[in-house]
């Protein structure tokens, strides 16, 4: 029995220079159960492995796309009985939001340091916490598993960073940075397409029981992370009537602005605003002629007649790696 299962990702960017420190530091810890995948599709075995060794924690050491892959069997797998032991997820990605909202950034070995610490000290009970994941179907042979969705053209100006920015070498918060600026620029202006993100798209989002709103978006997130991005805290939102929350900004300057001026004065989500839509749900629904759509890195799209449907998981355990 392993007290800490780990699984990475070597082709991830994060751990070309990382990997090695890591392979050192699990070969003085013999407790450790250290799983390589080369790919995503090896991961459903690398569970099942995993889930041998009964671990007392899994440590998911990889991109965003590792980490989606690696929930999603977890919680569809049945490796565990339905009972897979918490989850510490190392700051390895490209945004690592999923980390951050459980207390680790910076050095990922000193997060796998701090789980192997929680572990050695009897801790775990004390640090372990509950996360609900976003279940994305999109038509496929199942579900996918996440806790950070961004569409729209959220979505455009991510993929855009991802596709024109990161091949330019320049560190992720600078690329994160000039995606966002350019991004703003082109809605400004009304500018879009040649070497500006895409024009945004029409598209619709509906939520069981609250209604619909349909246009074209200039951010639209969906999330059960307890923080969206800029700092927003998704507890301030309006409502409880689902576990997912959504933030969703018209695409004209005036939303957009309002939003930003908002978030800036740390009064988002406390009163209305134009433009601006704050609401929790158990079943969101997005559909458009083109509507790219981000889980936790990994792309998938909405089109007309085959929506997206989003619904939250029942708690499932994380490991809160904050000091």
């Amino acid at each position: 029995m392993a007290s800490v299962a780990l699984l990475s990702n070597p082709r991830s960017t994060g751990n070309r220079a990382l990997l090695p420190r890591v392979r050192e530091y699990c070969a003085a810890h013999p407790d450790i159960f250290h799983y390589e995948v080369e790919d995503v599709d090896q991961i459903g075995e690398a569970i099942r492995t995993i889930a041998m060794v009964s671990p007392r924690v899994i440590a998911i050491n990889g991109g965003d796309g590792t980490v989606q892959a690696a929930l999603t069997e977890l919680y569809s797998g049945g490796h565990f009985g339905g009972s897979p032991p918490p989850v510490a997820v190392l700051p390895n990605g490209k945004t690592n939001l999923i980390a951050l909202d459980l207390g680790a950034e910076g050095d990922p070995l000193k997060a796998l340091e701090r789980v192997v610490e929680l572990v050695e000290a009897g801790e775990l009970g004390d640090n372990v916490i509950q996360r609900q994941l976003i279940s994305l179907d999109g038509g496929g042979a199942r579900p996918v598993l996440g806790m950070f969705l961004g569409g729209a053209y959220l979505a455009d100006v991510m993929l855009y960073c991802r596709n024109r920015i990161y091949p330019l070498g320049l560190p992720n918060g600078v690329s994160h940075v000039l995606a966002a600026i350019l991004g703003l620029f082109a809605i400004i202006f009304g500018l879009g397409g040649g070497r500006l993100p895409p024009k945004p798209q029409p598209m619709t989002v509906s939520l069981i029981r609250q209604g619909e709103f349909k246009g074209k978006f200039s951010l639209l997130i969906v999330t059960t992370l307890e923080k969206l991005l800029l700092n927003i805290r998704t507890s301030e939102s309006h409502g409880s009537n689902g576990n997912m929350k959504l933030l969703a900004t018209d695409s004209n300057v005036g939303a957009v602005f309002r939003m930003l001026g908002a978030t800036w004065s740390g009064t988002l989500g406390q009163k209305p605003l134009a433009g601006v839509h704050f609401q929790q749900g158990d079943e969101i629904r997005i559909e458009g002629e083109r509507s790219n759509v981000i889980l936790d890195g990994e792309i998938y799209q909405a089109t007309l007649g085959m929506p997206i449907i989003l619904t939250s998981t029942q708690p499932v355990p994380f490991l809160r790696l904050a000091a």
